[in-house]
């Protein structure tokens, strides 16, 4: 457990030093936000699934992650036309190496969520877990992306809507995108669970909590970018489309509260409820 929160305390780290882009390099600050979470998933998936299991949710995650990325970079499906920037930093087939890590690091925390809210602190999911577990798991991962997509790429730019969009410059095709996505690799491991989950494996609350802390940190992370001068008053989007910046700042504020952060609250009262009854 103590690695887990290490990593989390670096994890915590990076989202307060995303504040000072003018005195630590860029890459750096990308690379605080999505590497602990990432690693944290991995440690934390093969504590309760086995490096097995957690390998076909990498795989899950990955895989279908980078098949949308890079069908939509050439497409337009299923997200919609965009392209990366250098922001991000090293790319392979125009996909940034790093955003893969941000998948599975908020993709396997929204997972956690959604299996605490849902009751199946259990590793064994029976068919209607097969099929509910994805649905939510997929809201709860969207709901991370509303809260920053408008950030990273209409004021950071790490990546370019070349059509725009009516979210600060994001299309909403972005989001359907999204949730079509994660449904698909959240059902592929739900079906993997279902098929080889066998054994009752026990953990403690925290181990779960760590999980839920590990979302909540990244729901409260965009809280901090509030800090004077660190971007322009308004931007612009590739369609020559103003929005202000502070109008970004607010959604993303109140999504960050009112959506994951309900959400975080939701996990951690059914964690509770789960040990009061264990």
């Amino acid at each position: 457990m103590f690695v887990l929160w290490a990593m989390l305390a670096v994890y915590a780290a990076g989202r307060v030093l995303q504040q000072y882009p003018d005195r630590i390099p860029l890459l750096w600050i990308v690379a605080l936000q999505v590497v602990p979470p990432g690693l944290f998933a991995l440690i934390h998936g093969s504590m309760r699934y086995g490096v097995r299991g957690m390998a076909v949710f990498t795989g899950c995650c990955l895989g279908v992650g980078a098949i949308s990325e890079s069908l939509s970079l050439r497409t337009g499906f299923p997200f919609g036309h965009y392209f990366f920037t250098g922001v991000m930093g090293p790319k392979v087939m125009q996909l940034p190496l790093l955003l893969v890590l941000a998948y599975l690091g908020i993709g396997y925390c929204s997972w956690v969520l959604a299996a605490l809210i849902l009751g199946y602190r259990d590793i064994r999911i029976d068919r209607r877990g097969v099929i509910v577990l994805p649905l939510l798991a997929g809201v709860i991962m969207v709901a991370w992306d509303a809260s920053m997509e408008a950030i990273w790429s209409t004021l950071d730019r790490a990546w370019i809507w070349r059509d725009g969009g009516s979210w600060f410059g994001v299309p909403l095709s972005n989001f359907f995108g999204w949730y079509l996505t994660a449904y698909l690799f959240y059902l592929a491991f739900a079906w993997y669970l279902g098929k080889n989950a066998t054994s009752s494996l026990r953990l403690p609350a925290s181990y779960f909590r760590a999980a839920i802390v590990c979302y909540g940190i990244c729901g409260f992370g965009n809280l901090l970018i509030y800090r004077h001068g660190l971007f322009p008053v308004s931007a612009m989007d590739a369609t020559g489309r103003i929005w202000m910046t502070r109008d970004i700042l607010v959604a993303s504020t109140l999504v960050s509260v009112f959506g994951m952060g309900s959400l975080a609250v939701l996990a951690w009262m059914r964690c509770r409820a789960g040990v009061a009854q264990g």
